[in-house]
């Protein structure tokens, strides 16, 4: 569930999901971001969260 940037309603369905490789840290070891692009069903405004994190 993801929250508004916007005006803080809570928004439950995602219109699109993707995993990306994040950024190394100081170790070398890289992020999988899964990432969703949500829509406000209040004030109409798209925005992404990111819905999990994991060490690959």
């Amino acid at each position: 569930m993801a929250k508004c940037p916007k005006c803080g309603t809570n928004v439950s369905k995602s219109r699109k999901t993707w995993k990306m490789a994040g950024r190394p840290d100081k170790s070398g070891k890289r992020m999988q971001l899964e990432i969703g692009l949500f829509d406000c069903p209040k004030c109409k405004k798209t925005f992404r969260e990111v819905l999990s994190k994991k060490k690959i």
